[in-house]
């Protein structure tokens, strides 16, 4: 692979052999056989895989690359285009591969058991204001700007353990609605992973998040929680979510059609509101209730718990998060659903840094959806190089003898501290003879672990 890459640039090579050793370390060869990637001629998946993920780095797009360095390219730009817009690579198996492989050998080791580890999942504008003839191209609501612009819903599944997040899948939805769709679905064999992925992108959002759930969790992936955002907080949701055993905590907005089962009363957010007693004083949290938001499938009602929280913003308005864990601490509601924010921070940086939706305009749908796994690639990467440039304990073994180390010292040195400090007091304030003292404190050390008393006698022995 080092070998496509221009050789008089050195940043190039570092970035294509880091991009390399990437590959190599995680067995992207190995993942990409199992998601049903094939060589159809020239060049292996994994090698064209690889460069790819790589122009980002090199600050270049494949359309610069290609025309500025044409005579030293080993291959042209149709070997890419078959690449990216072949209906048979199972995409979504790749990347769920990629990202559960990651969190249960290196994420998961470096995390404390009693962390809260959890699914996020939000959706986000993929923009194709320019294009005309992009496969199920729609009209979708841009909630930043307030107007309906030519793109794709970009739902996305991700994981964190509060510091390290990861994509696990994503969807780009069109529209359920026909009229809202400027381009219909290319004829192919129904049999394709692209085909599955173009029927499931004309289905409800709120499906589509039931279902990148489902196959998360089949990839054993460790979460307690699932957190969203209040465009998903419906109780039918929180339900299915619910019967699939995982807890939901999420954000709600008050709307006219949802009511909360309270004291016998059916009552909308607002009302629910009115009707608690809340906390006296600046108390961040409001009140909490015990609501029913319906029954499952089985007939057993669900029970929910719904905090109200003090909006910062504005001095008279609140916030309102729903539990389906009832024994769950209110303070520990808001502090897990405080995590939600890393998603928005994976969309900012896909969007500002890592070319998503900018890199690649190709007409396919494969080809968009191949591009957003390229971007998300890249995004483990520089998501898994920061934990281990911040967190210590990927050090192994070293991480834990210096730790011990540095307890032992700080203990010795405050028992160091009080001995010194009793010394002191019995000779000025009790005038006993420095024999006396010397003997009462040699009687303490003894009785000491041999430890401790190895390194003190050396310390009084020096002083």
């Amino acid at each position: 692979m080092t070998s496509i890459l221009p050789k008089k640039i050195a940043s190039e090579k570092e970035s294509a052999n880091y991009v390399a050793n990437f590959f190599k370390e995680h067995k992207i060869g190995q993942t990409l056989k199992q998601s049903n990637f094939f060589k159809q001629k020239g060049f292996p998946c994994k090698d064209l895989l690889q460069f790819l993920v790589t122009l980002i780095f090199m600050g270049k797009n494949l359309w610069r690359y290609l025309n500025t360095d044409a005579n030293n390219a080993p291959f042209q730009k149709d070997a890419v285009y078959r690449f990216l817009n072949n209906c048979y690579y199972n995409w979504r198996k790749f990347l769920l591969l990629l990202s559960s492989q990651i969190i249960q050998n290196h994420i998961v080791p470096l995390t404390d058991e009693k962390r809260v580890n959890v699914f996020i999942i939000d959706d986000s504008l993929f923009s194709r204001s320019r294009s005309k003839a992009v496969e199920l191209l729609a009209r979708v609501y841009d909630h930043v700007e307030h107007k309906y612009v030519r793109g794709f819903r970009m739902l996305t599944l991700g994981w964190s353990d509060g510091n390290t997040f990861l994509p696990l899948a994503f969807s780009l939805l069109s529209s359920e609605k026909e009229s809202n769709r400027l381009q219909g679905m290319n004829a192919m064999d129904k049999r394709t992973n692209g085909y599955k992925r173009r029927k499931e992108a004309i289905h409800k959002s709120t499906e589509v998040l039931l279902e990148l759930l489902k196959q998360a969790k089949a990839y054993m992936v460790p979460a307690s929680y699932l957190l969203f955002d209040s465009w998903f907080s419906f109780p039918v949701v929180i339900r299915k979510v619910l019967e699939q055993q995982l807890h939901t905590i999420c954000m709600l907005k008050s709307m006219p059609t949802v009511k909360y089962e309270y004291q016998g009363q059916n009552l909308t957010l607002n009302k629910l509101y009115a009707a608690v007693k809340k906390k006296r004083g600046r108390a961040k949290v409001l009140a909490s209730i015990i609501v029913e938001i319906g029954q499952m499938s089985s007939g057993e009602p669900v029970q929910a718990k719904i905090v109200f929280v003090r909006d910062r913003r504005a001095k008279k308005k609140w916030l309102a998060l729903l539990t389906t864990d009832t024994e769950l601490p209110d303070e520990e509601v808001i502090r897990i659903y405080g995590k939600r924010w890393n998603i928005e921070v994976f969309f900012k940086m896909s969007k500002s840094y890592l070319g998503l939706s900018k890199e690649f305009q190709g007409r396919s749908y494969d080809s968009m959806v191949a591009h957003v796994t390229i971007v998300f690639i890249r995004y483990i990467m520089l998501a898994l190089e920061s934990r281990n440039g911040e967190d210590p304990r990927t050090i192994g073994n070293l991480f834990y003898i210096c730790c011990d180390e540095l307890q032992d010292i700080s203990l010795v040195e405050a028992l160091q501290r009080i001995f010194f400090l009793m010394e002191q007091f019995l000779q000025e304030q009790l005038q006993l003879a420095e024999a006396e003292i010397r003997k009462l404190i040699d009687f303490l050390i003894s009785n000491l672990p041999s430890f401790f008393k190895e390194r003190l006698a050396v310390s009084f022995c020096e002083s």
